[in-house]
């Protein structure tokens, strides 16, 4: 075997001071009787260096180490974690992790197919570029920005980078293992005007080294889009209140997507019937032509894996189709519940949490429609380019995002940008108030952190323009 392989690399990683053999014989002999489990070994390197106001204003660098046992016995699941990786540990762990299956006679579920697939290298970026090098470039990012427009006051930049290394052992012996870069460029301005301060930030990564981020055309359109977008809000006026048409841009708007929609689509959520979707499946819930997919399998993507964090390949699962819904997204024990094949989607955030099921790269496919068509559709409504925070809940499917970006459209003419604008409804009726799809589809440029039960994965978003009709906006103008 080549010792680049990650199956190599991740065995120098972990067994160096434990035997493999005997780690296979306590993984096998402790999920005895268990439905599924699996040992989920990982190491983790990780960094980050911060500039505010022209100076270095943090910088840290992290090694994490360790596993998590899990046995899962019907719907109950045991699990087990420690930062210390050792026969002893494992051991310790097996006989917690054994509690949940008291009782329980289970048949072990067969492994995940292996697959040769690998979507991203696996160098580890955190050693390709010295700390000078990384400081360096944050003051040139502060110098540019500061040279660009005169209103500039203030410049906040950041690069952060990991590198991860996981291998998952299961009870039958089988083995699968991975290696994960990941890098971020921030960019943030401050602009002030007449005694106005306004702020635009832009953000771009993926799983790849630093050479895709440090290039002097990529931060300095980084630079030049965070100023953009301060300057747009400087010229911004309150934004209307009450229900109206709103378009969406390509790309990062799918974030919307993400929250009101894709989470409710999770396994685990329908399962339970605690979603806003349970009990759809086959019916149309949506308008012809929308069609949302979950990939995985996107090569270089912020929110793609070559194996998910149970060892099942990702996939590219089609969840509505010309506005059917067709699929949800599972994870090992919920598809096996539900009767379905998993997908690929079961996600940890670390060895210290369980896998549950969570989104990868979610995006709304093309339409027909030019984007201008569809801003010359309406008569006054809402263009909302990007967006800042959000909730939602799973349950009603009610949601409340901000719009950190912007405009008015009147009488098929994008107008003045609009400030404190609001976009609150819930995803199963948004879904049939999709009137216009774009031809523009666009995913966003790599900056997604999904959160769910305490846990954040890297995530990606896509889609392209498009209008919905009659949705409410919040506004502040009186």
């Amino acid at each position: 075997m080549p010792l680049d392989t990650p199956l190599a690399t991740t065995d120098r990683l972990f067994f160096s001071e434990m035997d493999q053999a005997a780690t296979e014989r306590l993984v096998a002999r402790e999920l005895a009787g268990a439905d599924d489990g699996e040992l989920f070994l990982e190491y983790r390197e990780s960094e980050s260096v911060s500039l505010d106001d022209g100076r270095i204003r943090g910088a840290a660098f992290d090694t994490s180490r360790g596993f998590g046992l899990r046995a899962v016995a019907g719907e109950a699941a045991g699990y087990a974690h420690s930062g210390e990786i050792s026969e002893a540990a494992l051991a310790r762990a097996g006989a917690t992790v054994r509690a949940v299956q008291q009782g329980h006679s289970g048949k072990l579920d067969v492994a995940p197919q292996a697959t040769n697939q690998r979507l991203y290298t696996d160098v580890n970026p955190l050693g390709l570029m010295e700390f000078s090098a990384k400081t360096s470039l944050l003051g040139e990012i502060d110098a540019y920005a500061r040279g660009l427009d005169g209103r500039v006051k203030q410049v906040m930049a950041s690069l952060v980078g990991e590198w991860q290394a996981v291998q998952i052992l299961r009870a039958d012996g089988s083995r699968v293992a991975d290696i994960r870069p990941l890098v971020r460029l921030n960019v943030a301005v401050v602009v002030e005007q007449d005694g106005r301060r306004e702020t635009g930030s832009q953000g771009l990564g993926g799983r790849f080294d630093y050479a895709r981020v440090v290039a002097p055309e990529v931060w300095q359109g980084a630079a030049r889009e965070a100023l953009r977008q301060a300057l747009v809000n400087l010229d911004s006026v309150p934004a209307p209140a009450g229900e109206m048409e709103v378009v969406l841009g390509p790309g990062w708007p799918g974030i919307l997507l993400h929250e009101a929609i894709g989470h409710g689509l999770e396994g685990d959520f329908n399962r339970k019937q605690t979603s806003a979707f349970s009990g759809l499946l086959g019916k149309q819930i949506a308008g012809k032509g929308v069609t949302v997919v979950d990939d995985g399998t996107m090569p270089d993507r912020r929110g793609s894996l070559t194996v998910d964090d149970e060892g099942t390949p990702s996939h590219r699962t089609v969840l509505i189709e010309d506005g059917v819904l067709v699929g949800f997204l599972q994870d090992r024990q919920n598809a096996r519940l539900m009767g379905v094949a998993p997908t690929g989607n079961g996600r940890r955030q670390s060895y210290a949490h369980a896998p549950m099921p969570r989104m990868t790269n979610t995006v709304m496919l093309n339409g027909d429609h030019a984007p201008e068509e569809i801003i010359r559709s309406v008569k006054r409504g809402l263009y909302a380019v990007n967006f800042g925070g959000g909730q939602v809940d799973i349950t009603s499917g009610k949601f409340v995002f901000s719009a950190s970006e912007a405009y008015l459209i009147e009488d098929g003419k994008v107008g003045a940008p609009v400030k404190g604008a609001t976009l609150i409804g819930n995803g199963p009726d948004s879904l049939t108030k999709v009137a216009m799809l774009g031809n523009d589809m666009a995913l966003d440029p790599g900056v997604g952190t999904c959160g769910k039960s305490g846990q954040g994965v890297p995530v990606g978003v896509g889609q392209p323009t498009l209008k919905l009709a009659g949705l409410t906006v919040g506004g502040t103008a009186v």
